[in-house]
């Protein structure tokens, strides 16, 4: 999926949040009134969510059964990993099929941050990572970037900017760890190769490449005189990758960090890590479930919508049993009875879904629902005689 460092970028570039963001108790009815707009019937539609485990998203899931009148299949791996092989099972229990695909991010209204939530439930209300799948795979990346943002020293010798680099980083045998790209920071010799201009202890001093001097011109006045700064935020996305060893094994244990690991570099370097994590996930994600969808012949002679999109969770406030959950969409697809397809991409999906009613018409009240399966009359439950 990932060609180029431009693939990515531009694919990150393209997930717009601002302008695209449904409050869900806004979002679901549009869904369903976009979906029973195409010709999908009332009472023979089957929801289905891949979301992830928290309990965060719970009140989403109220919503889907809200509105559309039956409780949602299944669809999710921890972390919103879609699990295909439930297609089959799923196909099985509906005639018109929606499946909703959410990674999801906290979200602190009180500070504007992203990749925290307010779990209410512990007895401090302590504010965790959200999502703990996510983070669980991203923060070994991050521990890796902020070493080797302490572990690259500018310095200044002979007039020219020089890099010096703990060995650590330059030991290319190793299996795991940050790489650094050196084309992208030091200057190769005549017969192109990466060689020393002094050799330390435990570190080797390169001089910088022409585009990396003239990128970091502007902080020759904290270099004079033997001053040596960390590279800090001036190590870029282009100038390193990560290398792990990972089970390759689709939607195996580690499916969610082989999404994450050649985009590593751009989501370690982001503002918000979680942020971006979710989101890129999100892309991957449907890219993948797409291919497993549209030529499947389980969904012959069924109607079937897939959307994928980002679960921002806003942290509840005290006295508030449910975030407000906002959902950003990313890209849907759309398949009919006799088998045509269509893709929607962000800014057409959002433009649809505002062209629908929020108001619902065939919206089941819950709390009567229940009350109904509380006093009908109670089932006996026979049990086969002995033998």
């Amino acid at each position: 999926m990932f060609a180029s460092t431009a693939n990515v970028e531009e694919l990150i570039s393209n997930f717009h949040i601002e302008g695209a963001t449904f409050r869900y108790s806004s979002f679901v009815p549009r869904l369903y009134n976009y979906v029973k707009s195409l010709g999908f019937e009332t009472g023979k539609m089957l929801p289905s969510r891949a979301f992830c485990a928290d309990e965060s998203q719970g009140y989403p899931i109220i919503l889907l059964t809200k509105h559309f009148g039956t409780f949602p299949f299944n669809h999710g791996r921890g972390g919103a990993v879609v699990a295909t092989d439930r297609h089959g099972a799923y196909a099985e229990h509906g005639e018109g099929l929606v499946i909703i695909h959410a990674s999801h991010v906290g979200y602190e209204p009180d500070t504007g941050g992203f990749g925290t939530y307010n779990r209410l439930h512990t007895r401090d209300s302590r504010h965790t990572d959200c999502c703990g799948k996510i983070a669980g795979v991203v923060n070994w990346y991050l521990d890796q970037y902020r070493i080797a943002q302490s572990d690259v020293l500018l310095e200044h010798f002979d007039g020219e900017l020089c890099l010096r680099i703990d060995n650590g980083l330059l030991r290319g045998k190793r299996k795991e760890g940050l790489f650094l790209r050196l084309s992208r920071l030091v200057r190769r010799d005549s017969e192109g190769n990466f060689i020393p201009l002094h050799t330390h202890s435990t570190a080797k001093s390169f001089v910088a490449c022409k585009a990396l001097q003239q990128k970091l011109a502007h902080l020759d006045p904290e270099l004079q005189e033997g001053k040596r700064i960390p590279i800090g935020a001036h190590l870029k996305p282009d100038m390193f990758f990560f290398r792990r060893e990972l089970d390759e094994t689709v939607e195996g244990h580690n499916h969610q960090e082989q999404n994450l690991i050649y985009p590593m570099p751009w989501i370690v370097t982001s503002p918000w890590p979680m942020l971006t994590a979710a989101q890129i996930n999100t892309q991957v994600e449907f890219d993948r479930t797409l291919r497993t969808i549209a030529h499947a012949n389980i969904f012959r002679d069924k109607c079937l919508l897939y959307i994928s999109g980002l679960n921002i969770d806003i942290s509840p406030q005290p006295g508030e049993p449910f975030p407000t959950t906002k959902f950003v969409p990313w890209a849907a697809f759309l398949r009919d009875r006799k088998g045509g397809q269509r893709i929607m991409e962000q800014s057409e999906l959002v433009f649809l879904l505002r062209q629908q009613s929020k108001e619902n018409p065939d919206e089941i009240d819950l709390d009567a629902a229940i009350r109904e399966m509380a006093q009908a009359e109670s089932v006996d439950i026979a049990t086969p005689a002995d033998e």
